[in-house]
C-alpha cells in the first residue's frame, strides 16, 4: 500500500490525536489509520485492528493524500440538536413533576414519559432525571407532627443532644413491643457463592416479648430489659433499673415518647420519689427525634429480621447477648440535621 510520507510535524499531531482521551473517537480512529498506513501495515491487519472495511481505508487515505491533515475532518460532523438542551430538560421536568400519566398510573416511567412527549427517547428522559435527581419510581413516607408545642419540645430534646447539662446523664428510652419469636418450619439454605441465604416461607409463632432499652447519648451504652408485655408497671420497673445503674443523686434526663404508659400516676409517683430524674417527651409523631429508635433499627436488622427463635427464652437470650456485645465497644450516635432547608414544619393545631 502507498505510504503517507508523513512529516515530523504531521506524525506528532497524529500521535497526539491517537493517544488523546478527549479527542472524538472517530478522529482518533482516522489518526491511527494514517499512522498504520505510514508504518507499512497491510490492509488486512488494519481492517482487523481498527475493525473497519476497505472503503473506510480508501476514503480517508485518499483524502489525506489530497488535503493532508485537513482532509481527516468529516465533511458533515453532525447537526445541531432538534431541541435546545435547556428547553428539553424543562419540558421533561415539567411533565414529570406537575402532571400524571393519562392512563391513570400513579407515576411516570421513562418509557411512558417518552411516549407522551413523542419526540424524545426513554434514554434521554433517564439522563435528565439522573442529572436533576428526579426518581419517580421511588416513594418515601413521612409523618407530620400535629403537636401544638412542637417547637418547644423539639428544641428541648435537641438541646439535650447538643448541649447536655454539666454532670448530668441523658438517656433515650423506649420499648420495642411484641417482638415475635419465629421459628422456620423448613430448614434454612445457607449462603453460598451465587446464592443468597434462604429461609422457608412457613414459620411457627412461639410467642412474643417486649424489649425496653435506654441509650446513653454520651457513651452509646445501652441498658436493656425484656418483659412479657408492654405496660406502665414494666416501664416504671425499667426506669428503676436505669436509676439504680447510676450514682446516687445523679442528675438524670430521660427522653421518651408521649405514649400513655409513660404518663400514668405510677410514673408520676416514681418522679416524685426521685427528684433527680426528669422526663422529656418528644412531640407527637416524631419518633425520629429519639436516638434509641436508631439503635432499635440496628437490632432489628442484625438480630430479629432474619433470626430463628425456637422459644421466647431463646429470643430473649439472643437479644441480651447482642446488647452485651454492643456495650463492649459502644459508640454514641452522631445525630444531626443535615439540611435545615428541608425542615418538616408542624401542622397548625385545630
Amino acid at each position: 500500500m502507498e505510504k503517507m510520507n508523513l512529516t515530523t510535524l504531521e506524525r506528532n499531531q497524529l500521535l497526539s490525536a491517537a493517544r488523546s482521551q478527549t479527542v472524538r473517537a472517530a478522529d482518533t480512529r482516522r489518526a491511527r489509520l494514517i499512522l498504520m498506513l505510514d508504518d507499512g501495515e497491510t490492509r488486512e491487519a488494519i481492517m482487523q485492528r481498527l475493525r473497519c472495511d476497505s472503503r473506510f481505508i480508501s476514503r480517508w487515505s485518499s483524502r489525506f493524500l489530497a488535503e493532508r491533515l485537513a482532509g481527516l475532518y468529516a465533511r458533515h460532523p453532525g447537526r445541531a440538536p432538534v431541541h435546545p438542551p435547556e428547553k428539553l430538560e424543562a419540558r421533561v421536568l415539567n411533565l414529570t413533576l406537575k402532571h400524571r400519566p393519562a392512563d391513570g398510573s400513579t407515576h411516570w416511567s421513562s418509557y411512558k414519559l417518552a411516549a407522551a412527549l413523542g419526540d424524545v427517547g426513554a434514554s434521554t428522559v433517564q439522563r435528565i432525571w439522573r442529572k436533576h435527581g428526579v426518581r419517580p419510581h421511588r416513594l418515601d413516607t413521612h409523618m407530620v407532627s400535629n403537636d401544638p408545642d412542637f417547637e418547644t419540645k423539639a428544641a428541648d430534646v435537641i438541646g439535650l443532644y447538643l448541649n447536655p447539662p454539666a454532670h448530668a446523664v441523658v438517656f433515650c428510652v423506649d420499648e420495642k413491643t411484641a417482638i415475635q419469636a419465629l421459628d422456620r418450619k423448613d430448614r434454612m439454605l445457607p449462603l453460598s457463592p451465587r446464592r443468597a441465604e434462604s429461609h422457608g416461607f412457613e414459620y411457627k409463632r412461639n410467642g412474643t416479648l417486649s424489649l425496653f432499652a435506654a441509650l446513653n447519648t454520651t457513651t452509646g451504652e445501652v441498658i436493656g430489659k425484656t418483659a412479657p408485655r408492654h405496660t406502665s408497671e414494666q416501664f416504671v420497673a425499667f426506669l428503676t433499673d436505669v436509676i439504680a445503674s447510676q450514682r446516687p443523686k445523679q442528675e438524670i434526663h430521660v427522653i421518651c415518647d408521649n405514649v400513655s404508659s409513660h404518663k400514668t400516676p405510677r410514673v408520676q409517683e416514681l418522679l416524685r420519689q426521685h427528684r433527680n430524674v426528669r422526663l422529656h417527651y418528644t412531640p407527637t409523631y416524631t419518633s425520629w427525634l429519639n436516638q434509641v429508635e436508631n439503635w432499635f433499627s440496628r437490632i432489628q436488622r442484625d438480630v430479629i429480621t432474619r433470626g430463628i427463635f425456637t422459644t421466647v427464652k431463646d429470643l430473649e437470650r439472643k437479644l441480651m447477648r447482642y446488647i452485651r456485645e454492643h456495650n463492649k465497644n459502644p459508640r454514641p450516635i452522631k445525630w444531626k440535621y443535615d439540611d435545615p432547608t428541608r425542615r418538616i414544619r408542624p401542622v397548625p393545631f385545630q
